[in-house]
């Protein structure tokens, strides 16, 4: 599976969850996740998606830790199953 049809996947099943991902692209700032998502409660989420068995750069672990300690949402996820299970326990 290719980081594109986690992503297609990924899309349909935020929409089907009411929720809405939004393609994010920060020029001056490298690293950000690929997604920010919207859901209907009020909740946001910052998600990195790679392929099945990807690793973050040395920059992404970066904006990963920086969003922690700004108590961010953030998640990465590289499988259908991943997408599922955080679709189905985000607000846990």
């Amino acid at each position: 599976m290719l980081e594109r049809d986690v992503e297609r996947y990924f899309r349909k099943a935020v929409a089907a969850a009411g929720g809405v991902a939004f393609k994010f692209v920060s020029p001056s700032h490298r690293g950000v996740s690929d997604r920010i998502v919207c859901f209907p409660d009020g909740s946001t989420w910052f998600v990195e998606l790679k392929r099945p068995g990807g690793r973050l750069s040395p920059l992404q672990h970066v904006f990963a830790a920086l969003m922690g300690r700004m108590g961010q949402n953030y998640t990465v996820l590289s499988t259908t199953e991943e997408i599922d299970i955080w679709l189905t326990n985000r607000g846990s």
